[in-house]
């Protein structure tokens, strides 16, 4: 899948936000029997540019698992507005937008060109300690310091 990715720092009032955002192309195997995007691809799409957003504060996969922490997804909403067609290329957005005692994205997918939104949704993840498989009720300080240094660096 051919993808561009882009990071965005978003600035209003007090604080900032961290968004990212990836284009992606829709591929023949996204597709269901109806020629549109199958539903299911969509947390594929939301994947993709979380990765990204937490690859630029420094806490992808790699930097959570030598953190001691894993953080399964507990919950996903998906708002299906329009459908995704074949080749067409798609914005997808990825906002921080919790951290503090959970990880909430709040992602947004909208055609690249006409700027018309598709999709929107969120997902929520939990820390959960890696050697005692024990749910943690605040996040772990690394995510905590790894967040404040981003937005310190780019506010």
């Amino acid at each position: 899948m051919e993808s561009l990715w882009i990071i965005i720092m978003v600035k209003g009032g007090s604080s900032a936000k961290i968004k990212a955002e990836v284009i992606v192309e829709v591929h023949f195997h996204d597709l269901d029997p109806m020629n549109i995007v199958w539903h299911g691809r969509y947390p594929k799409f939301f994947e993709i540019a979380r990765t990204e957003l937490l690859c630029q504060l420094g806490y992808d996969v790699p930097e959570m698992i030598d953190s001691g922490y894993m953080w399964p997804i507990v919950d996903m909403q998906i708002k299906y507005i329009r459908s995704a067609v074949y080749r067409q290329k798609l914005r997808v957005s990825a906002e921080l937008v919790e951290w503090e005692n959970r990880i909430k994205v709040r992602y947004e997918i909208k055609d690249a060109e006409t700027g018309e939104r598709l999709t929107k949704g969120h997902t929520i993840q939990v820390a959960v300690d890696g050697a005692s498989q024990e749910l943690r009720f605040v996040s772990p300080e690394i995510l905590l310091e790894k967040v404040n240094r981003y937005l310190d660096e780019n506010n």
